[in-house]
């Protein structure tokens, strides 16, 4: 059995925040400071950090993109108390080990009606006249809500391997952000969300929502474009009778020259390419706490330098840019 270290960390009231990289494409600038400012959370409340590999995607995750993120972290200061290179067993903190587990909860909510088999294409989503669009495409019109009495039913009717939805309804979800601020989102403005893909492969939302839960996490910081997961997430908590993060903040983007946010795509802002152009970590770390709101000016700086001056209400609400005189400044000797 696994004995999930991270799980006990709560245990005594200090924080329990998280570092959790994809290894689908190399870190770039935008992940660094997502993970700097988690990183700064919880050690500047005297909590604890976990490393955890979402590489639930395994079609496009790849082992030397694994040992890339966690040796680019490491190289910007960053440590961990728990996961791959802490003392663990390997893979224990690896999404990809940790299917079983994950369908063991997603068979609790069909049991309780909270999930249901459903067989419609993205083709057919996008098609449904009823089906406006939210932050992720076409919202699901909820087309086999009720449609199938079973999933072997709508397998062998429709041909298909059918994937698992949660049944989305009810109250606005609402939750403080420490950047944003307060939050309400109401669950018709998002659908009912994928569990389990047609692929046989969980969803983040309900991947995420265990293993913080069985991780002890209590923070979690993360990019803006997650802050409709927190609402799915809060939800897929209630219905497990999980214990939900008390704390929640979502930062803004990095973005790069032409205002885009910035992408994996984004070869030369990865930190695999400024790592192997000789640029010092302690300016990446400081030019990241700079854009953050945390430094006047942009300086050198290490992690452990910060953590004392860390408040998370410092940290600003706007996006930044990243300019050619920006990166100068990182090459600079």
């Amino acid at each position: 059995m696994s004995r999930l270290r991270g799980s006990r960390f709560g245990a005594h009231g200090s924080a329990v925040g998280r570092l959790a990289p994809t290894p689908s494409g190399w870190l770039h600038l935008g992940n660094a400071r997502s993970f700097l400012l988690a990183w700064l959370w919880a050690r500047s409340t005297g909590g604890r950090a976990i490393m955890r590999i979402e590489d639930i995607d395994r079609p496009r995750c790849r082992p030397e993109l694994r040992e890339a993120a966690l040796s680019e972290l490491a190289w910007l200061g960053l440590d961990w108390d728990a996961g791959p290179k802490a003392g663990d067993p390997p893979g224990e903190y690896d999404q990809g080990t940790r299917f079983e587990l994950y369908r063991k909860h997603l068979h609790t909510l069909a049991e309780t009606g909270l999930a249901y088999p459903c067989t419609c294409t993205r083709k057919d989503i996008e098609q449904a006249s009823s089906a406006p669009h939210g932050d992720e495409g076409a919202i699901y019109p909820g087309t086999c809500r009720g449609r199938w009495d079973s999933y072997e039913q709508a397998k062998r009717d429709s041909g298909i391997e059918p994937a698992w939805r949660f049944r989305f309804e009810g109250a606005p979800i609402r939750f403080h952000d420490h950047v944003s601020g307060d939050v309400s989102i109401d669950p018709s403005t998002l659908g009912d969300f994928v569990l389990w893909r047609r692929d046989d492969l969980p969803s983040y939302q309900l991947a995420v929502t265990v293993d913080d839960a069985l991780m002890g996490v209590t923070q979690v910081l993360r990019g803006r474009d997650l802050l409709t997961s927190t609402a799915r997430q809060l939800a897929l908590y209630a219905a497990l009778g999980l214990n939900a993060p008390a704390q929640w903040a979502h930062a803004p983007f990095v973005q790069d020259a032409q205002g885009r946010r910035m992408a994996k795509r984004d070869g030369d802002l990865s930190l695999n390419h400024l790592r192997a152009a000789g640029v010092d970590p302690s300016r990446v770390i400081g030019l990241l706490a700079w854009s953050a709101g945390l430094l006047e000016t942009p300086r050198p700086a290490t992690p452990r330098e910060l953590v004392g001056e860390f408040r998370i209400g410092h940290v600003g609400r706007e996006d930044f840019v990243v300019t050619r005189q920006h990166l100068d400044w990182l090459h600079a000797k």
